[in-house]
C-alpha cells in the first residue's frame, strides 16, 4: 500500500510507502506510487539515490516483475533505517545522473563490429546493462568459456535479449569484499 501525497522538492520525490518483505527472507520491496515513477525512464534499471526513514542509501530501481517500479531494500538497510514488514516509511528519491560506461574489452568490441544486430542492440541498451554483459563475458576463467560467451552473447544480443542470462550481476562482483558496515553510515533516526 502506498500513500500518494507525493511532494516534489526540487528533483527529490517524497512519498510515504509499505515495505513489503519479499519471499523466504530474501530482503523487502517498496513500491513506488505512479506519480513518482513518472519522471524515470520506463525501460530498464535506474539508479537512484535518497534515504529511507532519513537513512541515505544509493540503489537500482527496478521493475517488480509486475512493471511498477520498486526499490530492492536489502536487511541491512532495512536494519540500518529501522522500519520493519508492514510499516509505511517515508521515503526520498532522486534519479542519480546517467551510469557510467564501461570499459569494453577488445575482444568483445572486435565481435560486436561483426554481428549488425548485436551492435544494434548494444547501443539501445542502458550503460547498467552493458556493463551486466562485459562482466558476463569476462568472468570465466579459461579463454575458451569466455570466448564462447562472446559467440553465445552476441547471438542472443541479435536475437533481442537485452541481458546475460543467469547472472547475478553487481552481487556476483561485491559478494564477500563489502560488508555493511562499508556500505552504510548509520546517521542520527528520525523516528521518534
Amino acid at each position: 500500500m502506498t500513500k500518494l501525497d507525493l511532494q516534489p522538492t526540487g528533483k527529490t520525490t517524497r512519498f510515504s510507502a509499505e515495505l513489503v518483505a519479499q519471499k523466504a527472507g530474501e530482503g523487502f520491496y517498496l513500491h513506488l506510487p505512479k506519480a513518482a515513477g513518472a519522471e524515470l525512464p520506463s525501460r530498464g534499471t535506474t539508479i537512484v539515490e535518497g534515504t529511507i526513514e532519513g537513512f541515505p542509501f544509493r540503489a537500482p530501481l527496478e521493475s517488480d516483475g509486475k512493471g511498477a517500479p520498486a526499490l530492492k531494500i536489502s536487511k541491512a538497510l532495512q536494519a540500518a533505517a529501522g522500519a520493519n514488514a508492514g510499516e509505511m516509511v517515508v521515503v526520498e528519491l532522486t534519479r542519480v545522473g546517467d551510469e557510467p560506461e564501461v570499459r569494453v574489452p577488445s575482444d568483445l568490441v572486435a565481435a560486436l563490429k561483426t554481428a549488425t544486430k548485436a551492435r544494434a542492440l548494444w547501443t539501445e541498451i542502458t550503460p547498467m546493462a552493458r556493463r551486466e554483459w562485459v562482466r558476463w563475458v569476462i568472468s570465466p576463467k579459461q579463454a575458451e568459456t569466455r570466448e564462447r560467451r562472446i559467440e553465445i552473447g552476441c547471438d542472443m544480443m541479435g536475437k533481442g535479449k537485452r541481458r546475460p542470462c543467469c547472472f547475478p550481476g553487481i552481487n556476483w562482483v561485491t559478494k564477500g569484499l563489502v560488508s555493511s558496515k562499508e556500505t552504510w553510515l548509520p546517521l542520527p533516526s528520525t523516528k521518534k
